[in-house]
C-alpha cells in the first residue's frame, strides 16, 4: 500500500482523535435540517430534505466503493485523506467531509428557482449541477495541492483528463441522482429511491467491513 494509505488507516474511527470544533459543525448541520423540517411541516413539501438525504447517500455509496478499491487493489483508494481530522470515518472520508456533504444537498436545492427556469440555455437544476460539480473539483484540486487529499492514479489527478472522472463520478452523479429524486412526484417513490441508495451503501459495508474483513 502507498504511504498515504497506510497513514489513513492509522487511527481509523478512533474517538481519541475527536476535536471540539466538531461540535459547532454538527450544530450547524442540525440547525440547517431543523429549519428545513420546520419549513416542510408548514408547506408540506419535503423536497429540501429529500435533496439533502439523496446527495449525502450518494457520497456514502461513493466512499464505500472507494474503500473497496483500496482493498481490491492492495495499493490505494481513488482518493485518500490521511491528514489531521476530528475523525477519519473511512480512508477518504473524514468528519469534515461528512458535514460538508450533509449540507450540500440542501444548498443545491435552495439554489434552484422555485419555478422552472433556464440559465445559459440549460434548465437551472442542470446548470447548477454542473456548476457545483466544477466548483467542488476546483476545491479538491487545491486540497490535493496542499497534501490533504491524495490522488494516486494517473487517470484520477490534476491533469486535464484526470479531472474528468473526478467531475463525473466524484460529484456530478450525486447531483444527477438528486435531480432524478426531485423529479419524482410521489413521496413513496422518493422514499424508495433514497432507501435504495442507503441500502446499497450499508450492504457494501456489511460485506466489505463485516464478511470480508476489509479495512477502509
Amino acid at each position: 500500500m502507498t504511504s498515504a494509505s497506510e497513514q489513513a488507516l492509522q487511527g481509523l474511527r478512533d474517538p481519541k482523535s475527536m476535536q471540539w470544533y466538531a461540535i459547532p459543525l454538527l450544530s450547524i448541520v442540525f440547525y440547517a435540517y431543523a429549519r428545513e423540517i420546520g419549513e416542510a411541516r408548514r408547506s408540506r413539501d419535503w423536497s429540501a430534505i429529500h435533496a439533502g438525504l439523496t446527495l449525502f447517500g450518494m457520497d456514502f455509496v461513493n466512499e464505500t466503493i472507494n474503500g473497496w478499491i483500496l482493498n481490491l487493489s492492495h495499493r490505494s483508494a481513488l482518493w485518500t485523506a490521511p491528514g489531521p481530522t476530528a475523525l477519519r470515518v473511512f480512508v477518504g472520508w473524514n468528519l469534515e467531509i461528512v458535514f460538508m456533504f450533509a449540507l450540500s444537498g440542501l444548498i443545491f436545492f435552495r439554489t434552484l428557482s422555485p419555478t422552472p427556469s433556464r440559465i445559459l440555455g440549460l434548465p437551472d437544476r442542470w446548470f447548477w449541477a454542473i456548476a457545483y460539480s466544477a466548483f467542488c473539483v476546483m476545491v479538491e484540486w487545491w486540497l490535493n495541492l496542499g497534501g490533504l487529499l491524495v490522488w494516486e492514479y494517473s487517470w484520477w489527478n490534476r491533469s486535464a483528463l484526470g479531472v474528468v472522472p473526478i467531475f463525473l463520478f466524484g460529484y456530478f452523479t450525486f447531483y444527477v441522482a438528486t435531480i432524478l429524486v426531485l423529479g419524482m412526484k410521489s413521496t413513496r417513490h422518493r422514499a424508495i429511491a433514497i432507501a435504495s441508495i442507503y441500502g446499497l451503501a450499508i450492504l457494501g459495508n456489511a460485506i466489505g467491513l463485516g464478511a470480508l474483513g476489509f479495512r477502509y
